[in-house]
C-alpha cells in the first residue's frame, strides 16, 4: 500500500496540506498564524504544518515565535509528554512555579501533568519547537499560579477547558505573517 503525497495549496499566509498523506514544506513557505495588532493579548505567531482540514493524529508539531514579555498561552498542564526546542533567541520557561532562562539549543521536556509556559525573553523574537502526542482521552488543567499572573498567563480561576480559559483574554490567531518576518532566522 503506498501512502500518497498531500498536495499543498496557499491558505493566503502560506501552504498547508490540502489532504491526508506525506508533504515537504520550508518553514519559510508554510502556513503561519499570528495573533498580533490586536486589543486583547497576543500569543505570539506560529506554523503548525497542518491545515484546518487536515490534523496530524497523533503528534502535534509546531514552531512558535514569541516577542520579548509575550506569553504563549496561559499556564497549564496535559495529560499529554510534550518536548520543546529553543531554536533561535530566549524565552523565560515558568515550570512548577520556577522561572527558568532558557536560550538557543536549550530543550525542555514535559512529561503529562507538568505545569508550564513559555514568555518570550532578551531582546528580539524567540524561536520554539513544540511537540507533543494526541491522544482522543487528552485533558487540560489551567490552574491559578501567581508567578504566571505576574507575566499574564495565570487563568483568573482554574478550569478545564481550553475555550473557557481563553475567552476573552487572548487575541484570536488569524492566517498572517508576523509583522518582524524579516527578523526570523529563514526570512
Amino acid at each position: 500500500m503506498t501512502v500518497p503525497e498531500s498536495p499543498l495549496v496557499d491558505s493566503g499566509s502560506g501552504l498547508a496540506p490540502a489532504a491526508d498523506g506525506w508533504f515537504v514544506v520550508n518553514v519559510r513557505d508554510a502556513q503561519w498564524l499570528t495573533s498580533e495588532g490586536g486589543e486583547r493579548q497576543p500569543s505570539g505567531a506560529e506554523c503548525a504544518f497542518e491545515s484546518e482540514e487536515f490534523w496530524f493524529r497523533q503528534l502535534g508539531v509546531r514552531l512558535h515565535v514569541l516577542e520579548p514579555g509575550e506569553p504563549n498561552g496561559l499556564y497549564h498542564r496535559e495529560s499529554e509528554q510534550e518536548a520543546f526546542l529553543i531554536l533561535h533567541g530566549e524565552c523565560t520557561l515558568l515550570v512548577e512555579g520556577e522561572e527558568r532562562l532558557l536560550r538557543q539549543w536549550d530543550f525542555f521536556h514535559s512529561p503529562g501533568g507538568t505545569e508550564h509556559i513559555f514568555v518570550g525573553a532578551g531582546d528580539g523574537p524567540c524561536v520554539i519547537f513544540m511537540a507533543g502526542t494526541r491522544s482522543e482521552d487528552w485533558r487540560v488543567v489551567y490552574p491559578v499560579s501567581e508567578l504566571a499572573a505576574r507575566y499574564g498567563a495565570s487563568a483568573e480561576q482554574e478550569v478545564t477547558s481550553p475555550r473557557d480559559a481563553y475567552a476573552g483574554r487572548f487575541e484570536p490567531s488569524r492566517r498572517e505573517r508576523p509583522s518582524y518576518w524579516q527578523l526570523l532566522p529563514w526570512a
